[in-house]
């Protein structure tokens, strides 16, 4: 069987140390475990790599273009690959839960996630798994766009680093146990301690 998973971020150097780019973090963190090189896929605007997690093929995507317009590359992906939508994880950043929070879940809303927004319409189908990877809330009046397309603080890159490597892990679990086992072991509210 094979799966795709979506690490949802921004192209380029620019973004990759954001917030926003956590969902890319884990894919290119699944990557290196994995032995993994992305390269261009054909005729689809993507990087992507293929790693094993036991039996199941599992292939690692990063879009070309700016997330919030990302779905229709993934579903091309999945559509060429031969991969049903809940085969589908896209690992993304929320907003909604403190930093350091990973929840594990099967379809459901959006929450106004512009880069999930993109995917269900381009899959045509909510139905698909989702590695929420909590950020935090901005301090004060600051914007949420400035706030996501911020770096992460040089201060927290241990526990960047802590975070990412348990939400690989989460995604390996999805993958290897399912939805129920993976949901047990890794949806919490903060970090590990």
């Amino acid at each position: 069987m094979t799966w795709l998973v979506a690490g949802l971020g921004n192209p380029g150097d620019r973004y990759a140390r954001t917030r926003h780019n956590v969902g890319a973090m884990v894919v290119d963190e699944l990557a290196r475990r994995g032995d993994g090189r992305f390269r261009k896929a054909r005729f689809v605007p993507a990087d992507a790599c293929e790693i094993r997690e036991g039996s199941e093929r599992v292939l690692l995507a990063k879009a070309h273009g700016f997330m919030n317009e990302s779905g229709p590359a993934y579903a091309s992906l999945a559509k060429k690959h031969h991969v049903e939508p809940e085969h589908v994880i896209a690992v993304h950043d929320d907003l909604d839960l403190g930093f350091g929070a990973i929840r594990v879940k099967l379809g459901g809303s959006t929450a106004g996630h512009h880069g999930l927004d993109s995917l269900v319409g381009s899959l045509r189908t909510p139905g698909f798994h989702r590695v929420r990877l909590g950020i935090g809330r901005p301090p004060g009046r600051q914007d949420p766009v400035d706030f996501v397309l911020e770096p992460f603080p040089k201060r927290m890159d241990a526990e960047v680093a802590l975070f990412v490597d348990d939400a690989a892990d989460a995604v390996l679990a999805l993958v290897r146990d399912g939805l129920e086992s993976a949901q047990d072991r890794f949806n919490r509210s903060g970090p590990r301690a």
